[in-house]
């Protein structure tokens, strides 16, 4: 549809940034009034979209905005469309949520008819712009514009302003076990944790490691490498064999040098199979009996 496109883009024309400070404070005893696109209505005629992508709100920030809206009024206009008993809200339910948390009587709208998409498609931008939606009502509102309107990733890419592989890595996290997911919203995990989980199919495996890293406090990269081994326990195992075996190699082989010498021998040995042999001494006499000691086997060879 033409008329969607570019609305990461036009957004802010839609809904201006302010309007003027006499129309911005609302004067409870007026009638609504138009100042060019700004319409004032009474607040309890406007109600929130049921459909829209944000679902969660900050109470604190909200009262912190109620304390701004007392005393400068609504600044920006919500965007809205009429729905003749009411008027629905297509963005900005904050600022409506946190007008009446101020008891303002009216605020400042912008009433426009727009489609189904068109709307999901503001409200979603909008938020993504304010970064107000957690990860995963930002993944489900992707979803919604995929299923419900047949678009494609590209194309709702293309719509929001993101690259595709964006969009596909935020809805990859619905494949999360909803335990999961909610964790994600709470913050007790990163997005960067939860995309590490999808490597495990197994639901109750994967909401038991998620616990796991919000107990232990993990990092990602500890969290992949606990992955690796849960994938992968026989090579874990045979690593412990080997790392096992390759220690008696080298307990072996340090007790024949001390046979040989007669002293403490060390030997440090790295992954590549190199290393060093430290032998010790505790005299000058006991150092001259190991010079010695290296010539005669030198000689003889």
């Amino acid at each position: 549809m033409a008329a969607a496109r570019g609305l990461g883009k036009g957004l802010d024309t839609m809904i201006p940034n302010k309007i003027g400070g006499d129309v911005a404070k609302a004067d409870n005893s007026r009638k609504p009034e138009i100042d060019k696109d700004v319409v004032y209505v009474k607040i309890g005629k406007v109600e929130p979209n049921r459909e829209q992508p944000r679902k969660n709100f900050d109470e604190d920030a909200l009262l912190e905005l109620s304390e701004s809206l007392k005393q400068y009024g609504v600044l920006q206009p919500l965007l809205v469309q009429d729905k003749k008993d009411y008027y629905e809200i297509i963005a900005g339910e904050r600022r409506w949520r946190a007008a009446k948390l101020a008891g303002l009587k009216e605020i400042p709208v912008i009433i426009k008819k727009l489609t189904d998409q068109e709307i999901v498609e503001i409200s979603l931008i909008e938020n993504i712009q304010r970064e107000n939606l957690n990860p995963i009502e930002e993944a489900l509102a992707y979803k919604r514009l995929l299923k419900e309107f047949n678009l494609k990733q590209d194309e709702v890419a293309e719509r929001v302003s993101k690259s595709r592989t964006a969009v596909t890595n935020s809805m990859r996290l619905l494949k999360l076990d909803e335990r999961v997911q909610q964790m994600v919203i709470d913050e007790l995990i990163t997005t960067g944790h939860a995309r590490t989980l999808l490597a495990i199919p197994d639901n109750e495996k994967q909401y038991a490691l998620a616990q796991q890293i919000f107990d232990e406090k993990l990092s990602v990269r500890e969290t992949e490498k606990l992955i690796k081994k849960m994938q992968n326990p026989k090579a874990e195992v045979s690593k412990n064999q080997e790392d096992t075996s390759m220690a008696v190699f080298y307990e072996d082989m340090e007790q024949k040098l001390k046979n040989i010498m007669g002293t403490k021998v060390s030997i440090s040995h790295k992954d590549n199979k190199k290393g060093k042999i430290e032998i010790e001494y505790y005299s000058n006499d006991e150092l001259e009996r190991i010079v010695e000691l290296f010539q005669t086997i030198h000689q003889t060879e």
